[in-house]
């Protein structure tokens, strides 16, 4: 039997819009988009020039610090532009797909006993190896470390989060041979953590080879980091723990059943602004506009890739994140209340009893990106804590952050969080601070000088 973990803090955001499990097909945009600020700490080089052709799984840049890891095309077609911003970093490489999805055939080994390197290189090659992350410091795990465990949340606790179930559902064969890839790289435990309070789907409750945990609370209890926390802490910077997530894991089982990068995934499309809620069958890197063309309510929406807490804002004709599932839209909120909080407004999710809605848990809300008051200076309201189901001091860890003070961010768990496990402390915050903004230059800092 799972053994459960009990989490009492944390808070459930209910949003108006979540995408129904039906499954779209739609004509994709011919246009695709690697984004090197998706991948954390990651200074790219080009290794391609516009009009050079590409197939899927072709490299097109590498990094800077590890020419090793590649990134690698999508899709077959051009490389029609690359868009550049501040100091002339790569923002976007835009591709311009082909009518038929060539791909490039990569030789993979046997994953059953194989050898760890074989694999590695392989991972490396064909551009899947950004799916692996670590913690500390949320980036690409390095092909020369070895982790202690690997940890897969079979569970998205979000805001208007897809249903993993659905996400993996037809899938059984590619995600169980990812596992088998994590279970040759990783001498130590594969977790793969479950919701206590979620139907399972055939995919993870039959999962091989792994160590099982259900976790019982609200958000954030689908973060990884909260379940790295309670399972295999990271202590030092030299506690290595990777991560995944499932739907990726599955592209990196494709490419040992089939040896083909092929980067295909269901994407959900939710949001109060979005007319038909549902999922679609996309690309990594997909042009959002494929979903949301003749799709959105009237009036000015905000566009995000992620989900409300940590997602990105992009445009309606941007591009998916390389990470994400998950396309949200909601109103923009351009105006301004009169009074404020003062006088009785539309409903709206909020952890304090200044509002009724304390007294309606399971109500759903159509809230827009108003911040209902303007940054200020810190006040200590003991709320953080109440929101963070982690062994830490919330507050005084982003004090030290803020000071740069390396001495008190070790001690007070810098190691363990990452920008997402704070995020709920951003959004209850009086002083309305930039919460995961400075974890996340916190975690920059200390990462180069300690």
């Amino acid at each position: 039997m799972s053994k459960t973990i009990k989490l009492t803090k944390g808070f459930d955001i209910q949003l108006e819009g979540e995408a129904l499990r039906f499954l779209k097909t739609v004509s994709l945009s011919r246009n695709f988009a690697l984004k090197p600020r998706d991948f954390k700490g990651i200074i790219p080089k080009m290794m391609l020039e516009v009009g050079a052709e590409v197939k899927a799984g072709d490299p097109v840049f590498h990094s800077k610090v590890d020419e090793r890891v590649v990134f690698t095309s999508p899709v077959s077609g051009e490389i029609a532009e690359i868009k550049r911003g501040e100091k002339r970093f790569i923002e976007e490489i835009v591709i311009l797909s082909d009518s038929g999805n060539k791909f490039k055939e990569f030789s993979v080994p046997d994953t059953n006993g194989g050898d760890r390197q074989d694999i590695i290189k392989v991972l490396l090659e064909s551009g899947t190896w950004p799916y692996l992350r670590q913690r500390p410091f949320n980036k690409i795990a390095s092909p020369d470390e070895t982790p202690k465990s690997i940890f897969i949340s079979g569970f998205d606790s979000a805001p208007l989060a897809p249903d993993y179930n659905y996400l993996l559902e037809g899938n059984d064969a590619e995600f169980n041979k990812g596992l088998e890839v994590l279970n040759v790289l990783c001498p130590g435990k594969v977790h793969l953590n479950l919701s206590k309070r979620l139907n399972n789907g055939h995919a993870l409750t039959h999962a091989k080879n792994v160590s099982t945990t259900l976790f019982d609370g609200p958000h954030p209890s689908g973060n990884v980091g909260v379940q790295i926390h309670h399972l295999d802490p990271v202590i030092t910077k030299n506690d290595l723990v990777w991560f995944i997530s499932p739907q990726d894991l599955v592209i990196i089982g494709r490419l040992f059943l089939t040896g083909k990068y092929d980067a295909r995934k269901k994407v959900a499309v939710a949001g109060s602004q979005v007319i038909n809620k549902q999922y679609y069958e996309g690309i990594s890197g997909v042009n959002v506009s494929s979903f949301l063309n003749n799709n959105l309510k009237e009036g000015s929406s905000r566009v995000i890739s992620g989900n409300v807490l940590t997602g990105r804002k992009i445009e309606a004709d941007g591009y998916l994140g390389f990470y994400d599932s998950l396309i949200t839209v909601i109103p923009e909120g351009h105006e301004e209340e009169f009074l404020g909080w003062l006088i009785p407004t539309y409903p709206r999710p909020s952890v304090s009893r200044t509002f009724p809605s304390f007294m309606f848990p399971n109500m759903k809300y159509n809230v827009n990106t108003n911040l209902h008051g303007e940054e200020r200076a810190f006040v200590v309201t003991g709320e953080y804590e109440k929101v963070i189901p982690m062994d830490i001091l919330p507050l005084q860890l982003i004090k030290a952050c803020m000071a740069n003070d390396i001495e008190n961010m070790e001690a007070l768990g810098i190691y363990e969080v990452a920008e997402e496990d704070l995020a709920l402390c951003e959004f209850i915050c009086t002083s309305k601070s930039p919460i995961q903004s400075i974890i996340g230059r916190g975690l920059e800092f200390i990462e180069k000088e300690a």
